[in-house]
């Protein structure tokens, strides 16, 4: 049996499936990741998402976030590796998604259970209140935007250098580290920490690992059990198409 087939038959047969997903499964949604000789921080200084820098420089800091989140990746749209998932869900065939990403494509793509292990961008949160709002109901034309309630600074909900992981998320991503079967990791390069030890905690709960990239990371020779290298919508599409015959 190749792997492809084993992979699919692994899925099949599985209780309880988790996707695990990194930078990569949104690369096709014209999202770049943040690391590599292509990504953000080798464009942007990576200090703007620096907590210290974000509350003593906020203006500055905003200027390049509405660039690189806002003005750049508020266009990208699910591709076919965030439907597949999806599709899995809605058959049963996938108990959640834990995600590093926090380009809410997930969800855009009609998956319900998904944790953000780093938050999400499309929210909007403020350090003084509390209160969360969604970026389409403020303005970022003047910056920094200002809560509506209080006119403290606004920060984008998402994890600054420096800030800790949401402990909800967090719980339920060790959560299914040690409740899954198979944990399905999809274009993460298993180099960005804490994060990166969710896997590991599953291969330590004897879950299989099948792992999707179009270059081996730090998993494949390590933890993963299944390696299908390809993109993750090519594959995926395939495994679904599989999964439904």
């Amino acid at each position: 049996m190749d792997a492809f087939s084993e992979a699919v038959e692994t899925l099949r047969k599985s209780k309880h499936t988790t996707a695990f997903t990194g930078a990569g499964i949104s690369v096709e949604s014209g999202i770049p990741p943040f690391r590599g000789p292509e990504g953000l921080w080798s464009k942007y200084d990576p200090r703007v998402l620096d907590i210290d820098y974000f509350y003593n420089h906020p203006a500055e800091a905003w200027k390049v976030i509405r660039e690189i989140f806002y003005d750049f990746f508020g266009k990208a749209k699910p591709n076919p590796a965030h439907f597949a998932l999806a599709d899995m869900e809605k058959a049963g065939l996938l108990s959640a998604v834990i995600t590093q990403n926090i380009d809410n494509l997930h969800q855009e793509a009609g998956s319900k259970t998904v944790y953000e292990y780093h938050g999400n961008s499309k929210r909007l949160v403020c350090p003084k209140c509390g209160k969360k709002w969604s970026v389409d109901k403020i303005s970022l034309e003047d910056l920094p935007p200002r809560c509506p309630e209080d006119q403290a600074v606004l920060k984008p909900d998402f994890i600054f250098f420096g800030e800790g992981i949401p402990p909800l998320a967090a719980r339920k991503s060790e959560e299914e580290a040690y409740q899954a079967e198979v944990f399905l990791l999809i274009g993460t390069t298993g180099e960005v920490m804490p994060a990166a030890m969710i896997p590991r905690m599953a291969r330590n709960h004897d879950a299989v690992i099948i792992e999707i990239n179009p270059q081996p990371s730090a998993y494949t020779y390590d933890i993963t059990d299944i390696y299908l290298r390809g993109k993750a919508g090519d594959t995926m599409n395939r495994i679904v198409r599989e999964l439904r015959s």
